[in-house]
């Protein structure tokens, strides 16, 4: 399994293909995504990039990060875990189970 990278400072215009394109020169991209607004589609600026092995993972990170693309500056650091979400997935129901009437 390879090591997932967290890309941010994007610019709204890259596609994953160009994540992908920046990043093999590398090492081995095993898949890049670019993260979308899930209501209008536009990038959010940022990505996740997984690369072959960590040795590729930390070449990367030291060539990429802090570097300009399209006049942003990219960060480029390893992605952490996703946090588990207790709140219920956000549905904004705050009766706690009890009945309001």
């Amino acid at each position: 399994m390879g090591t997932k990278l967290y890309v941010g400072g994007l610019p709204y215009s890259v596609t994953e293909g160009r994540l992908q394109e920046i990043f093999s020169a590398h090492g081995t991209v095993e898949s890049a995504n670019v993260i979308a607004d899930k209501f209008t589609g536009q990038s959010r600026g940022f990505g996740f990039v997984e690369m072959s092995s960590g040795s590729e993972a930390q070449q990367a990170i030291s060539s990429l990060n802090g570097t300009q693309l399209d006049g942003r500056t990219l960060t480029v650091n390893e992605a952490k875990p996703m946090a588990r979400r207790d709140d219920g997935g956000g549905r904004g129901n705050r009766s706690n189970g009890r009945n309001r009437w």
